[in-house]
């Protein structure tokens, strides 16, 4: 039956409070009933004048704000107020009534420049919400997994500028320097010579001009977008434990020394499971010699060659006793050098090959010679590969889309990490914090929330014991009717 509602009720008084407004199951609820923020106070007592100048905005107010911005994926601050003006539950979470005003939306801003700025205070925040959840027995660092994402810059892709920019030294350079001298001289070569200027090389770089900090990054075959670079570490249970921000234009196996020195070596993890980015010998060895086991995935060998049914890497045989590569049809392929870059370089016969009948399925260069090089540190990375076969190791690789990759997708579907209306290294770092911390803290809230709700097993309940009864029948009737001692055996470990 059509009904019409002429009576306007919009006007009529309500005697209601904010909490009866605000549902039972909401996540700001679980947030604000399982987490503390009185740590705020202590990380931020030292950036305010105790006695002197105005009352300030409260400063645990002044991050829910900002965690209100992330938790629900709002675009800025200017409309994170306007939907705390409207929304209950917002106004509810900051404490504040129906007639309480609302912090204007420069109020963060003005505090992040005067304040915030150049400090470590969402390291901080963030650091505090994963130690609640550590201590809770949530966290788990003995296997944690390691990736990259890109976050689109606040920056025009065609205001840019050319540069040329110094190549940084790696920072193992002197470990494999030290480690090519020595293999030379092993293979009575004689001392590699310094470079003759002495100078690092030069690289040509596009620029921007808005966001000079930010990266030119290739995604895909044609689109260029400049980006941030986020490398980021989570553990199997999709907490994440640490993250740093570079420029886009910064491969993942260059920025990964530093990330592992400064943030994630602490945990002395017993496997760090990697994509094939961060695939190379220099990786491995660095976490092997920490006792550190890296998983990385199945990589398919370069080719460089014309038909399917030519010899690539794969079909040459390493002997590590005689120090050489035999090739297909069983002939030597001996040292020749070691390179600046690390690789020795093992060189066939040309008179062989030129007799060889499957010489254009293996070289078609006119010397008649084929080359294999392979790293000084490959042998670390062939303890990697080992493993690689194992079930153990092909099933921690793939709980990667379970646990980094499901993360990076939640942040940027519904935390707003796709892309930053922000410029600089330091608020990408700070955009990268809140995102985290937010993720945390909504994780910490529901486990949280679902450990209180639990009640205690009581082994003598109806149900339990109905149920051990039933186990027992049906292993004596098993019993009864085998004798097979196999059977007596998982009898009983069903039990």
């Amino acid at each position: 039956m059509l009904h019409k509602n002429h009576e306007n009720k919009t006007e009529q008084i309500q005697m209601v409070s904010l909490e009866q407004l605000v549902p039972i199951n909401h996540i700001l609820r679980k947030i604000s009933k399982t987490i503390s923020f009185n740590f705020i106070y202590e990380l931020v007592e030292d950036k305010y004048c105790l006695d002197n100048g105005r009352p300030s905005i409260d400063p645990v107010v002044l991050m829910k704000l900002v965690f209100l911005q992330y938790l629900f994926g709002i675009k800025s601050m200017r409309q994170t107020i306007r939907e705390v003006e409207v929304n209950m539950a917002y106004r509810w979470f900051l404490g504040l009534d129906f007639y309480d005003s609302v912090p204007h939306f420069t109020t963060f801003s003005q505090n992040y420049r005067r304040r915030f700025k150049d400090t470590n205070l969402f390291q901080e925040i963030f650091d505090n919400i994963l130690m609640q959840a550590y201590e809770q027995g949530f966290v788990d660092t003995q296997l944690q997994f390691v990736d990259s994402t890109h976050v689109k810059a606040h920056a025009n892709r065609y205001k840019n500028k050319k540069v040329k920019i110094g190549s940084k030294a790696k920072s193992y350079q002197q470990k494999l320097d030290k480690e090519i001298q020595e293999d030379r001289k092993e293979n009575n070569k004689k001392d590699l010579k310094p470079p003759k200027d002495g100078l690092p090389e030069e690289k040509e770089v596009t620029q921007s001009t808005t966001d000079p900090e930010s990266g030119l990054f290739h995604k895909g075959e044609h689109k260029e977008v400049f980006a941030y670079s986020i490398q980021t570490s989570c553990d199997k249970n999709g907490w994440i434990l640490a993250f740093d921000s570079y420029p886009g234009n910064l491969h993942d196996s260059t920025t990964f020394f530093s990330f592992y020195e400064s943030k994630i070596k602490k945990y002395k993890s017993e496997k760090i499971v990697m994509d094939a980015g961060y695939k190379n010998p220099a990786i491995a060895k660095t976490l092997l010699d920490d006792n550190t086991l890296p998983v990385f995935p199945y990589t398919a060998p370069k080719r460089p060659k014309k038909s399917k049914d030519d010899y690539n890497k794969n079909d040459f045989v390493y002997d590590e006793y005689y120090n050489c590569y035999l090739c297909p049809e069983n002939h030597v392929l001996k040292y020749s050098t070691t390179d600046r870059e690390g690789y020795r370089h093992y060189k066939s016969d040309p008179k062989i090959c030129s007799r060889c009948a499957n010489l254009k399925r293996c070289t078609r260069n006119e010397m008649k010679q084929r080359t294999i090089t392979r790293h000084i540190w490959q042998d670390y990375l062939d303890v990697s590969e080992e493993y690689r076969y194992t079930y153990q190791g092909k099933g921690e690789y793939k709980l990667r889309k379970e646990t980094i990759e499901r993360q990076f997708g939640s942040a940027k579907e519904y935390h707003g990490f796709r892309y930053t209306n922000m410029r600089g290294l330091m608020k990408m770092q700070m955009k990268a914090a809140l995102t985290f911390t937010c993720l945390n803290m909504k994780k910490l809230a529901i486990m949280m929330d679902k450990k209180g709700k639990k009640e205690p097993r009581n082994p003598s309940s109806p149900i339990q014991t109905n149920n051990l009864m039933y186990k027992i029948m049906k292993f004596h009737n098993m019993v009864k009717k085998s004798s097979n001692p196999r059977l007596l055996i998982w009898g009983l470990s069903t039990l």
